[in-house]
């Protein structure tokens, strides 16, 4: 699902025996998932003994055993989703659009266009006149268990794609139906045409009957479709990380199509400078540690 640009629905918090984070969900009724009883075994032994690894073995295996677990209820869960999705779309509860289709009708019509995407792409660029409400967001609370969640959504790919820890907006509902009555003729966005999805989902069982879906996310919309404002062209949007400093994501592959080796270039010198610099950060790392066993002969 993250290679796919969308958060998990309940989102993903991962249990060691040391720590244990609540899972986060769209939906009620989503269980916790940790090592419960590895948790307090473990807190049980923590005086050396002959079982202390044997304690904490199992309760390693354990962890692993809930995180396979919960891994596959996810897929499952998602491949649900996905169903409904299609049948609201097949039974035309929800009107497929174009990301043109959608041009037309903001311009022409003046058809609200309610924007679904987390602030982080939300800020890079957006469509002129749109109304910006997040069904996710970035989670910047600093409690222990979302701190705990960020080094594993680093770790996990963060890193690479740029993409923060993400939270569902419980009161998302509550605030589309504070700015658009619910026979509304509202276009839904995001920015790869997953989330949008689910937050048609939701307006639909609230009552709104006449909603759109911008087939491939506002991602998909070439320069003339939509009037853009902002400070990255709206298909750079959704990037971020080492992978897009590097110039490898599809976006800046495809826009070096285009622009030549000029934009190639810029992409090449960086590479080349993030290469010197781990040369550097070795060669150093060398140095300190013949230091260190210098002044330990000594």
């Amino acid at each position: 699902m993250e290679a796919l640009g969308l958060p998990a629905i309940a989102l993903f918090n991962r249990c060691s025996c040391f720590h244990k984070l609540n899972v986060t969900t769209m939906f009620p009724s989503t269980p916790n998932y940790g090592c419960h009883k590895g948790l307090a075994s473990f807190k049980l032994k923590l005086n050396p003994s002959s079982n202390t690894r044997t304690q904490h073995s199992k309760c390693v295996t354990r962890a692993q055993a809930d995180s396979e677990d919960y891994e596959l209820k996810q897929m499952r869960d998602m491949a649900a989703a996905r169903k409904r999705w299609e049948t609201l779309l097949r039974e035309g509860k929800v009107k497929v659009l174009t990301p043109r289709e959608a041009g037309y009708a903001v311009q022409l019509s003046n058809k609200p266009l309610l924007d679904v995407r987390p602030s982080n792409e939300h800020k890079k660029a957006w469509v002129k006149g749109s109304t910006w409400i997040p069904i996710f967001d970035v989670d910047n609370s600093l409690d222990a268990g979302n701190l705990a969640r960020k080094v594993t959504n680093f770790v996990m790919g963060g890193w690479w794609s740029g993409m923060p820890p993400l939270s569902y907006d419980s009161q998302f509902l509550a605030k589309v139906e504070q700015k658009f009555p619910a026979d509304t003729d509202l276009i839904v966005a995001c920015q790869k045409g997953l989330r949008s999805l689910a937050a048609c989902e939701i307006l639909y069982n609230a009552g709104y009957t006449n909603l759109f879906w911008v087939q491939g996310g506002l991602e998909a919309a070439e320069d003339e479709d939509l009037i853009i404002e902002g400070p990255l062209p709206l298909k750079f949007a959704g990037i971020g990380g080492v992978s897009e400093f590097l110039g490898w994501t599809e976006q800046q592959r495809a826009a070096a199509a285009k622009e030549g080796w000029g934009y190639r270039l810029v992409f090449s010198a960086r590479l080349l400078g993030l290469i010197l610099l781990a040369d550097a950060l070795f060669i150093g790392a060398q140095q300190a540690a013949r230091y260190l066993q210098d002044i330990r002969s000594h």
